[in-house]
C-alpha cells in the first residue's frame, strides 16, 4: 500500500521514497541513511529502547517520556511519514488505524470510559517536535478546553 507522499518530504531521497513505499513494518526500519536520524524509526527498530505498550506490526505505541497526563502513550507508524501533510488518500486507512489503536489503549490503560484526547500536531507552530506522524492518547484526567 502507498500511503506516502503527496509532496517530497523534508529528508527523503527520491530513490529511497519508492523504495520505502513498497516496505511495511519492520521492514521500513531497515532502510538505511535518511530516517537514521529519526527518533521514533530507532524505536521502531530496537535501537533505542521504548516503554512499548502496543505493537501490532503496523502501529507501535510508546509511554511518552515527558508525560503531560497521568496516561500520555504515543501511537506511531512503523513507517517513516514526517507529518500529517504527506498523507494521500491511502492514508486513511493507517490513521483509522491508528485510532483503532488509541481506542484499545485507553481500554487496556482504564481511561476509556472516563475519557481521553487523541492529538496529533502537525509541523512547529502545531507543537510537533518529532518529524514522524505520531498519536497522542492522553487521559487520567480531566481535559481543559481550549488547549495550549
Amino acid at each position: 500500500m502507498h500511503f506516502l507522499v503527496k509532496r517530497p518530504t523534508r529528508h527523503l531521497e527520491t530513490q529511497r521514497r519508492s523504495a520505502e513505499t513498497d516496505c511495511t513494518g519492520a521492514e521500513a526500519m531497515a532502510i538505511s541513511g535518511a530516517m537514521s536520524d529519526c527518533l521514533f524509526c530507532k524505536i521502531g527498530s530496537g535501537e533505542i529502547p521504548g516503554d512499548k505498550v502496543f505493537d501490532d506490526g503496523e502501529l507501535f505505541a510508546i509511554r511518552d517520556i515527558h508525560p503531560m497526563a497521568p496516561v500520555h502513550v504515543l501511537v506511531i507508524p512503523y513507517r517513516h511519514v514526517e507529518t500529517i501533510l504527506d498523507f494521500d488518500e491511502d492514508g486513511q486507512r493507517l490513521v483509522g488505524r491508528a485510532f483503532l489503536a488509541a481506542a484499545e489503549i485507553a481500554r487496556r490503560e482504564g481511561i476509556a470510559e472516563t475519557g481521553y484526547r487523541v492529538v496529533a500536531n502537525c509541523n512547529r507552530d502545531g507543537g510537533q517536535t518529532v518529524f514522524h506522524v505520531h498519536f497522542h492518547v492522553l487521559g487520567g484526567r480531566a481535559m481543559k478546553w481550549p488547549p495550549g
